[in-house]
């Protein structure tokens, strides 16, 4: 089974009000829609320019908008539904920070399905800035989702960098993982970019990584993104030679969309030039 999933370069903008910001995403959407995308992926903290609706003794704190952001959760989450039963698609809408009953914060990538259920996939693994300045810390549980299109997963950027997730994914089904990714440096972006490839690579399976993009001074948990949304592919027969399905242009603002098939991830599993999923077993008997 084909589907078209799109990929967001996404720029963080300052925001004039809540219709404001709706209004963006309702274009987004729409416009990867049109192109009869069924699966659309937003970046990870792509949500953090709801920060700029508050005064600025919020917005530049790191502690006082993440606080402020709770506010609006529950907004967000309906208009991603809503939007998802709109136009009969799935979105992954990048990620959101969310308070827990124990005064925690943790990184939430939410699922949004077209027929009005929401799902989520805690990031795991936590980078310096979210452990030593932001505070955020990790989930526990590593998920799998259902579609239409077959079963599919999450790595919330750090976690593609950490390829044992990855795989228990993949073991349970997974053929697809959407990477949603915030990088403020081109070394930080190859390094989910490299992630993305190797798990596509040792897997034999499709990762695809989206990406924030542009400046944004006023806010220091996002003021500078880097990057570029990619649709990366077993590297074998019937792929492409360099595993690139699609890329954007660095650090535009764009969707990056192509065509995937699910189905086609058993056959190079099972006729590949190379095993790699298959053989994945084999290395314990050299390092035990």
């Amino acid at each position: 089974m084909k589907v078209k999933i799109a990929t967001a370069q996404y720029d963080i903008s300052f925001l004039e009000n809540w219709q404001h910001y709706q209004d963006k995403v309702q274009r987004w959407v729409l416009k990867a829609a049109s192109q009869n995308a069924k699966i659309l992926l937003f970046p990870e903290y792509a949500s953090m320019e709801l920060a700029s609706l508050f005064p600025k003794e919020i917005y530049s704190s790191l502690s006082k908008q993440l606080a402020s952001m709770q506010s609006l959760l529950d907004d967000y989450i309906s208009l991603y539904k809503t939007l998802a039963q709109q136009y009969g698609c799935y979105i992954q809408a990048g990620t959101f920070p969310v308070k827990m009953e124990s005064g925690q914060y943790r990184n939430r990538a939410y699922l949004f399905m077209p027929d009005g259920q929401v799902d989520y996939q805690d990031k795991l693994m936590m980078t310096r800035f979210e452990n030593e300045q932001w505070l955020i810390h990790n989930g526990e549980a590593l998920k799998c989702f259902d579609t239409d299109y077959g079963r599919i997963a999450i790595n919330v950027c750090y976690d593609s960098e950490f390829p044992m997730l990855a795989r228990k994914q993949v073991e349970a089904g997974a053929n697809l993982i959407l990477v949603p990714s915030c990088t403020d440096t081109l070394a930080g972006y190859h390094r989910v970019k490299i992630g993305c490839q190797a798990r596509a690579l040792e897997n034999q399976c499709y990762v695809v990584q989206s990406s924030t993009v542009g400046n944004a001074p006023w806010s220091e948990a996002v003021d500078v993104n880097i990057g570029a949304a990619a649709i990366y592919t077993p590297v074998d027969r019937g792929f492409p030679d360099d595993g690139i399905l699609a890329m954007g242009v660095l650090n535009a603002h764009q969707w990056v969309i192509a065509e995937i098939s699910l189905d086609g991830i058993a056959p190079v599993r099972e006729q590949g030039q190379v095993f790699n999923y298959r053989d994945w077993p084999l290395q314990k008997r050299y390092i035990n």
